[in-house]
């Protein structure tokens, strides 16, 4: 079964930006190439909200409204590792970001956006 590690968290200023990774292990780098993989964030005393998704093809065109513009994902299938650029980031993206593939997920990892 798959297993994710994310990575790449902490504290930034409002506007600043930070690329987030999910490696994948437990999988070939050819099976991985497979997948979609989502990020999903849960902020403090909320539930889960999806984030994006990126295709096994490494299409990136499905994003939440709330980053719409500012978060980008991208893969490396030779790795089995996806990235989730966030630029101009917000308060309120602050959360702790899991990457998932049929409700695996990693233990995730503390994004704080703060001044």
């Amino acid at each position: 079964q798959v297993q994710f590690v994310e990575s790449g968290g902490g504290v930034v200023q409002p506007g600043g930006s930070l690329i987030l990774s999910c490696a994948a292990s437990g999988v070939s780098g050819f099976m991985f190439s497979f997948y979609s993989v989502d990020w999903v964030r849960q902020a403090p005393g909320k539930g889960l909200e999806w984030v994006s998704k990126i295709t096994p093809g490494g299409l990136n065109d499905q994003c939440a409204e709330s980053v719409k513009g500012r978060f980008t994902m991208s893969r490396d299938n030779a790795k089995s590792t996806v990235y989730l650029q966030m630029n101009n980031l917000k308060p309120e993206d602050t959360a702790v970001y899991y990457c998932t593939k049929d409700n695996v997920k990693g233990q995730g990892t503390q994004v704080t956006v703060s001044s």
